[in-house]
């Protein structure tokens, strides 16, 4: 029974192709653009939590004043931390991986006829520790060069590319100001960062150089530090707070003239937001879903009335008045579940499209899949229900002398 009944609702659809396509129209669009939504979605969460990631592991930074405040966004000015700060924490902060000074200033640099405009930072081989990158040719400093401040350098990969081109630049000497570095290693290129920022674009000189030879001061702008695996980053944070407090003279009750900001929380915060912005805008799109569900509903009323007296002839002849609405609600059910499977094929087209477009990767989401194509059905259910009733309660008499 249930087959026959399977095969009448999709003659009825046969029969009128065009309006059955126009019909399922809207739960094409709903479902495709719920899915390619939620993909894109899940797409940027995941981009945001790898770029974040190409920052360092476990990574914490600390930075004077009290970070962020104001319409503009403008960081309260503090004293600048020293080498004794980073000393400090070494020795009495536990479960640390790496800890590296940064002071960073823009600059020319310049080699032969070429120049470029980069960003020129101070540090130390506990930097490349604690942002977890790789030298790709050459070496790193060594103890002698960091503690006697020589003239020596690390390039970016961008900075390589613009000034060098295809030659090697080991034991090249590049201009940093009037003064000439000579090259020693050069780092794995890691692209753009989640704010948007070139990762390649900078210079690493030995901390006490930039110091002594570019800024003239002792200053030390922010201090990155790496917890090891296993190692609670909030206990480094409270650790951390409390030791600068105590070092910057800092009374209780007083507010931190510093900042501690733990790269979690960051992860944390954008993936929430793209999360948010997911389910708004999939939401929106759901809403299409309803349209298609009224236009479900609608054609099939009219189809009733105009099978009406087919419906009086099935009724006369001994049709029960279930299996008159079992085969209108298929027939909803089964317009609906072709427009969830045209959905779902569209929506994840666009989708691989919109990834490339967008350059983030594509996430498959079986579970979004599954749930949009149980929707649609639903929406089969739910609207065709009232026109099958209809059919069903038909009075065979009246129905038979429906013209």
């Amino acid at each position: 029974m249930w087959w026959q009944t399977i095969l009448l609702a999709l003659r009825e659809i046969r029969r009128n192709l065009m309006r059955s396509s126009l019909t399922i129209l809207g739960v094409v669009i709903g479902v495709a653009a719920v899915i390619t939504m939620v993909t894109l979605g899940s797409g940027a969460t995941a981009k945001v939590r790898s770029d974040i990631t190409k920052l360092g592991t476990n990574l914490l930074q600390i930075r004077p004043g009290q970070g962020m405040h104001g319409p503009g966004g403008a960081r309260s000015t503090s004293d600048p931390f020293d080498l004794a700060d980073v000393t400090a924490i070494e020795r009495e902060v536990g479960g640390l991986l790496a800890v590296a000074p940064v002071a960073s200033r823009m600059m020319q640099a310049i080699y032969g006829n070429q120049n470029w405009s980069t960003t020129v930072m101070g540090s130390t081989n506990e930097y490349l520790q604690a942002r977890d990158w790789a030298i790709e040719s050459g070496r790193t400093f060594t103890d002698g060069e960091l503690r006697a401040g020589k003239a020596v350098c690390l390039l970016g990969a961008t900075v390589c590319k613009e000034l060098f081109g295809g030659q090697d630049p080991l034991t090249a000497s590049i201009r940093l100001q009037k003064i000439s570095f000579k090259v020693i290693g050069v780092l794995e290129s890691k692209g753009q960062s989640g704010f948007g920022t070139d990762q390649d674009d900078f210079v690493l000189v030995p901390i006490r150089t930039f110091q002594r030879r570019i800024e003239g001061n002792t200053d030390v702008t922010a201090i990155l530090v790496s917890a090891r695996d296993g190692v609670s980053t909030e206990k480094v944070e409270d650790d951390l707070e409390r030791l600068m407090r105590e070092r910057r003279r800092i009374s209780r009750g007083q507010d931190d003239d510093f900042s501690v900001m733990d790269m979690k929380e960051i992860v944390g915060m954008l993936t929430g937001t793209t999360q948010v912005l997911t389910s708004l805008l999939s939401t929106v799109a759901a809403v299409s879903l309803l349209v298609g569900g009224i236009g479900i509903m609608n054609i099939m009323l009219v189809s009733v009335t105009e099978r009406t007296r087919e419906i009086g002839i099935r009724l006369a002849i001994g049709a029960l008045e279930r299996e008159v609405l079992t085969q209108f609600l298929l027939e909803a059910v089964v317009l609906s579940s072709f427009g969830g499977l045209i959905g779902i094929a569209l929506g994840l087209i666009a989708a691989a499209f919109g990834s490339n477009a967008l350059n983030v990767p594509f996430v498959f989401n079986p579970g979004i899949v599954l749930i949009a194509f149980l929707f649609s059905a639903a929406v089969g259910v739910i609207f065709g229900y009232v026109p099958a009733r209809k059919a069903a309660r038909m009075d065979p008499i009246e129905a038979l002398r429906h013209e």
